[in-house]
Order: C-alpha cells, then sequence, then structure tokens
C-alpha cells in the first residue's frame, strides 16, 4: 500500500548550512506518526519543507500522489496538508471563532463549515467559553488548542503538527496530546514533531528519530519507548 506522504532524500539548506541531510520517511493514511529528537536536528526545517514554507534544495515530497515540489502553500492546503507551526501563528486581534472561520477560507460549503465550527467548539469546550474573545488574550495552552482547530477547519486529510505542548502547564499538554489522539483515533492522518518524546511516544503508531538533520533510526513507538538509546538520548533514563 503507498503512503499518503513519502518523502525521499529531503534536504533543507539555510545558506550554507545544512539542516537536513536526505531523509526517507513515511507516512500512511490514518497514521500517528512523531518525529523526535533534539532542539537543531531539523524536525521543524522538515516540517516547513512539507508545508511549502521553505523551498527543498534536494530530494521529493509527494502527498496522495501528487510531488509537491514548486506548489504555492495554498494549494498545499487545498489538497489537503494543513500545519500548525510552532509558536501557534494565531490571530491575535480576531475572536476565537473568526480564527476558526480562517482556517475554511478555502471552502465554500457553508453549511458544512458551520457544523465543523460546532464540532471544535464541543472538541474545545475552552473554546466554546471564549469564542467572541480576542485570540491575543488567550492563555498559551489556549492558543494552541484554537491553532489546531483552526487547522481542522480546513478538514485535511493530513496534519502537521510542531511542538504542540512547548511552553505549556502539564495539564494543559494532556488535554493538547488526548485532542490529538482523539482525532487520529478517528482517522486524521497526523505527523507530530514533538521535544516531548515520552509523550510523543506513547500517543503515536510508528516514530522517527532525527539527529543532526538524519533520520537516525526508525521503528513501532512502542519499540522505541522500550529501546535502550531513545531511553538514555530522551526520556532521561
Amino acid at each position: 500500500m503507498s503512503a499518503l506522504l513519502e518523502v525521499k532524500g529531503l534536504q533543507v539548506h539555510y545558506g550554507g548550512i545544512q539542516a537536513v541531510k536526505g531523509i526517507d520517511l513515511d507516512v500512511h493514511e490514518g497514521e500517528l506518526v512523531t518525529l523526535i529528537g533534539a532542539n537543531g536536528a531539523g524536525k521543524t526545517s522538515t516540517l516547513n519543507a512539507l508545508s511549502g514554507l521553505l523551498k527543498p534544495a534536494a530530494g521529493s515530497i509527494t502527498f496522495a500522489g501528487q510531488p509537491l515540489a514548486g506548489m504555492p502553500v495554498h494549494q498545499l492546503i487545498t489538497a489537503g496538508l494543513a500545519l500548525v507551526p510552532e509558536g501557534r501563528g494565531v490571530f491575535p486581534r480576531l475572536t476565537v471563532a473568526e480564527n476558526l472561520a480562517m482556517g475554511a477560507y478555502v471552502r465554500a460549503d457553508q453549511a458544512e463549515v458551520r457544523k465543523d465550527l460546532d464540532r471544535m467548539f464541543g472538541l474545545f469546550e475552552r473554546l466554546h467559553e471564549r469564542r467572541d474573545q480576542k485570540a491575543g488574550t488567550l492563555s498559551g495552552g489556549e492558543q494552541q488548542m484554537l491553532a489546531i482547530g483552526r487547522a481542522l477547519m480546513g478538514r485535511p486529510r493530513m496534519l502537521l503538527l510542531d511542538e504542540p505542548s512547548m511552553g505549556l502547564a502539564p495539564l494543559m499538554v494532556q488535554k493538547i496530546i488526548a485532542v490529538i489522539r482523539q482525532v487520529a483515533a478517528e482517522g486524521m492522518t497526523v505527523l507530530l514533531v514533538e521535544q516531548n518524546a515520552r509523550l510523543a511516544l506513547q500517543a503515536a503508531q510508528r516514530a522517527y528519530v532525527m539527529e543532526g538533520g538524519r533520520i537516525s533510526f526508525s521503528d513501532t513507538a512502542h519499540a522505541c519507548l522500550n529501546d535502550p538509546r531513545v531511553r538514555a538520548a530522551y526520556l532521561g533514563e
């Protein structure tokens, strides 16, 4: 069975610095796959290349059988690929409801958009309580919920998540991870970049470990949780 996302020989450069050094990875329909590694390993650069924010120096990216090289970001969104960026990137002067509506700007099925808006408010009850509040006044965890909800409003086939737990209180981290697991269980394909390796591996089905711009190894998430290399390097054991 072919993968929904296939990456072959991906390289990403920043001037003379090679951030991603020829990686291969794939994600199949309905999978929750995580990419873990230390700061500076190349994880965010990889997601930015997949989502069209960075132009790869070499390699190929195929999504749903379609090459993505040179495709504008708005076409990637229409094709079904949605990024929740590191730092969340909400529109601070718009309300919660307006931010969510922005996630559906490429859609014309307004009746279904309204249903999805209600679904987001059911998925994130905190957002329903704050639907008329400016996004810039929300807590970090609430903004992360909003960023995920906004991405889901586009009805993507695949969700790219970059460090969703960063800077959040432990209880909010658990809520965010629970929502990610829920949407994955409902059939959403997810590629999760996460520095909290334990949480990521507990949520995912498969994992890639990235070191120095390269994939050092990959396995099932369960196997990685019990791998001495992962336990020593990322789990503090």
